[in-house]
């Protein structure tokens, strides 16, 4: 976020005076308040970026992490005790959030501090962060609105501030010094409220106050030792907007890696597996939560691109601690496969042929046998994210990037190409990529299935490559046309996958009732049908395709 903005004058209507009603615990709730757009912060005296991991821990075990051997062997003393009472104010239509702002007011003991955050960039850990003591729990617009731009000024002067959620936690803090930094842990337990909605809160939140953000995860890999933890990068605020709002924590498609074109390879692979990693992190409440099925998907979508960065890498590094990254993503990916191929059957494929021929009996059947496995499918995906070799995984993976792991016993020479600038290794990977995935599809029209699945594979690997490394080249006509026929063409072959899928989502489903049996032969006649008309757009798809200038060449001759 641009560290821009400026201050403005406050109007008169800018707070309302009105008695503010009573909430739970006898704390006030402040009174409603005025408030905007686009949100440009400035770096402030008051101010500046906390970075920061939570670990999620079950309530019944929190306390028993004062005892690991990192807290006793680094803390300077036994800490501090907090109770700390929190509201968290928008306007009606959440313009604050909708902008990635929060504004909390926070009471601890007789002191009252207002904080505005913003939600998290590409860095994982990272968020800004800006706070000021005000008199009571209500919020001082005035001291929110010099950090605001100022068209997001004036909404705030017409929509009015209220209180959309409270937090109250009991915090024990207690500060470690390591040789590689200081870390401030927070080991948090409380409950958050939205109306008649209520969430527990039981988490350690590592803060770091000096030193390298590496430190953080080197303490959070010893914690997971001492116990079970969940590593995660939602905040209370998060977990508070979605619990007013009744609904599922969301799950974001990836962010374009921001790559300068003389970046150099060391840190253009630092801001790939940085997105990935914060991309993973972001999905994993929603894929666990359930409710939204796009969680299990950008989950999936998020490992996948994980793996093919790190093989991305094998052409520069190659150790036993990329291969057991890799290993990692691999088991984790299996574990949620079967959940998101039935989430696509149940929400997508079912509904659109059943509704299509409504004739055919046995599709209520079909979708409560299908239920009941994604049922079974989402436990074993649960498991999966709650095992200690998930939160090693993840850990690890943020250890490796913050201390540049691969640079870790390597030859002078890979050193000097990793000195080198980025773009002269993409070009190559991105070429090469093309280059195998245009032999794959040689004959096209007369591949077998088989060979088209491995095409597709192929395609898949250059997609990834692309969306890593033709950033590099910018946003020009030929980049876009590339990576927009790349996309239409995985797309068609995606949907000869989709039909496979389906045809073992219906075999593991043992459909032995007549009338399931019946709906399931209804599906496959439909999707055999689908496939005549999908060839001839598939067809137009390749040979659009091959057809399209490489923009690495382009940009060579230009």
């Amino acid at each position: 976020m641009p560290d821009q903005g400026a201050s403005a004058s406050i109007s008169d209507r800018a707070v309302e005076k009105v008695e503010p009603p009573a909430v739970s615990g006898g704390s006030p709730v402040p009174p409603e308040v005025a408030t905007s757009e686009l949100p440009a912060l400035p770096a402030a005296s008051t101010g500046g970026h906390e970075i920061e991991l939570k670990l999620l821990v079950a309530p019944d075990q929190i306390a028993s992490f004062n005892e690991a051997a990192v807290i006793t062997a680094h803390a300077r003393n036994k800490g501090t005790r907090k109770h700390l009472k929190s509201i968290y104010y928008d306007t009606p239509n959440r313009t604050l959030w909708k902008h990635g702002l929060t504004l909390r007011v926070r009471q601890s003991g007789s002191r009252f501090v207002q904080t505005v955050k913003t939600q998290a960039g590409d860095d994982p850990l990272k968020r800004g962060e800006w706070e000021a003591n005000v008199p009571s729990l209500a919020p001082d617009p005035a001291l929110a609105m010099t950090l605001l731009p100022e068209e997001l000024r004036r909404e705030l002067d017409t929509h009015r501030l209220a209180p959309v959620f409270s937090a109250d936690v009991h915090r024990h803090v207690r500060l470690l010094e390591l040789p590689s930094g200081t870390i401030e842990v927070a080991f948090d337990g409380g409950v958050i409220r939205a109306g008649e909605r209520s969430e527990v809160v039981s988490e350690i939140e590592l803060e770091l106050k000096g030193g390298s953000p590496a430190v953080i995860y080197e303490v959070a890999l010893r914690l997971a030792e001492h116990g079970p933890v969940r590593p995660s990068i939602r905040s209370k605020s998060a977990r508070g907007f979605d619990l007013a709002a009744g609904r599922a924590p969301g799950a974001d498609k990836p962010r374009k890696p921001r790559l300068d074109p003389a970046v150099s390879l060391d840190e253009a692979f630092a801001v790939i597996l940085q997105g990935s990693l914060h991309h993973l992190l972001q999905a994993m409440p929603a894929a666990e939560d359930g409710r939204n099925t796009e969680g299990v998907h950008q989950l999936r979508v998020a490992l996948r691109r994980l793996r093919a960065a790190l093989h991305l890498m094998q052409p520069v590094e190659t150790s036993a601690t990329l291969d057991g990254l890799a290993a990692d993503a691999r088991w984790l990916a299996q574990s949620l496969s079967s959940a998101r191929d039935l989430d696509v059957f149940l929400t997508e494929t079912l509904p659109e042929i059943a509704q299509a021929c409504p004739s055919v009996a046995g599709f209520d059947t079909l979708r409560a046998l299908a239920e009941r496995q994604r049922d079974l499918a989402y436990r074993r995906l649960r498991l999966a994210l709650a095992d200690r070799r998930c939160a090693g995984f993840v850990l690890g993976l943020g250890a490796w990037i913050e201390t540049r792991g691969w640079r870790n016993d390597v030859a002078p020479e890979t050193l000097r190409r990793l000195a080198a600038p980025a773009i002269g290794f993409a070009d190559h990977i991105l070429a090469e990529h093309h280059r195998k995935a245009l032999k794959r599809g040689r004959g096209f029209r007369k591949l077998p299935a088989e060979d088209r699945h491995r095409l597709r594979l192929a395609l898949k690997k250059l997609r990834y490559s692309v969306d890593f490394l033709l950033p590099l080249h910018g946003a020009t006509k030929p980049a876009k046309k590339y990576a927009g026929r790349l996309a239409g063409l995985q797309q068609q072959l995606g949907q000869f996958n989709d039909i496979a899928v389906t045809a073992g989502v219906i075999e593991g489903l043992g459909t032995t009732s007549t009338d399931a049996a019946m709906a399931a032969a209804a599906i496959a006649g439909w999707q055999a049908h689908a496939l005549v008309n999908l060839e001839r757009p598939l067809c137009e798809a390749w040979r659009a395709f091959t057809k399209a200038p490489t923009p690495w060449e382009t940009s060579d001759e230009a």
